[in-house]
């Protein structure tokens, strides 16, 4: 997808890391930068039929505007060839940024917060978008290591086509290694990775054994790393909005930033 690069910021520090670390995403993509401020409105309050976002309803939100001014100044600064839009919606976090997210390439939201006033139960807004966004789904978290790899991973421990081609992505442009966490290529099928060696020959390919779990295993690996990108598969619409084991364990206990990619049924 071509969208813009879509950040989920309110005024704390996790959210304005957020936006910084957007900004670098959309540069490395040639793409713009959308920030969004939600001023919370419960979906539960929200009578049948009424949509749960109003752009005009949250203009009296000043200190929306004041999140949104300071995000943009550190955006710019770390990436100041990158055009940087915002804006100011009221309704609740998740189902906006849900909605904001059709049109995105990537969706970034911090760690520590729920993206605006009003708040909501810490990650509860990444977890969500992990299983209904419809864009892949970057949390900002812990202290990546510049010179670390990017761990890749899968919730039932084969490699999926897209969370592989994100991983590959990323390294090239962070000019790093892929360290692949228990990938076995399903029976009947290509391995995702070989076509991907291929296309980046110049990004190292190291598989590393897993023991003890891949919750464990790729909750360690996130230590030297500098980002973890997670493979997980769809669910079905009845089922509760988290993504399943090991990408609830990485959302919780990872030490930098974690990517969780959907696979395609």
């Amino acid at each position: 997808m071509s969208g813009p690069v879509l950040v989920g910021v309110d005024g704390s520090a996790a959210g304005m890391a957020a936006a910084e670390t957007g900004a670098r995403e959309a540069g490395r993509r040639g793409a713009d930068l959308r920030l969004v401020h939600v001023c919370a409105w419960p979906a539960a309050a929200v009578a049948p039929g009424v949509p749960p976002w109003d752009p005009g309803g949250a203009r009296p939100y000043a200190s929306g505007d004041r999140v949104l001014a300071e995000a943009a100044r550190r955006a710019r600064r770390v990436a100041p060839g990158v055009r940087v839009t915002g804006a100011v919606l009221l309704g609740d976090p998740a189902a906006v940024l849900e909605t904001e997210s059709r049109d995105a390439s990537l969706t970034v939201v911090g760690s520590r917060s729920a993206t605006g006033s009003g708040g909501g139960r810490r990650g509860s807004i990444a977890a969500r978008l992990a299983v209904r966004g419809c864009s892949p789904v970057l949390m900002v978290r812990g202290a990546p290591d510049p010179d670390g790899p990017v761990v890749l991973a899968c919730d039932d421990g084969h490699v999926g086509r897209r969370a592989a081609e994100f991983a590959f992505t990323e390294a090239a442009a962070r000019g790093t290694e892929v360290v692949v966490l228990d990938g076995r290529s399903r029976e009947g099928l290509p391995d995702p990775l070989a076509a991907l060696r291929e296309h980046y020959p110049d990004v190292t390919v190291r598989r590393a054994r897993v023991r003890g779990g891949t919750r464990r295993a790729v909750a360690g690996a996130s230590g030297p790393a500098q980002l973890v990108v997670v493979g997980t598969r769809p669910r079905p619409a009845w089922t509760a909005a988290l993504p399943t084991r090991v990408g609830r364990a990485v959302l919780r206990r990872a030490e930098c930033p974690v990517a969780v990619i959907r696979e395609e049924r």
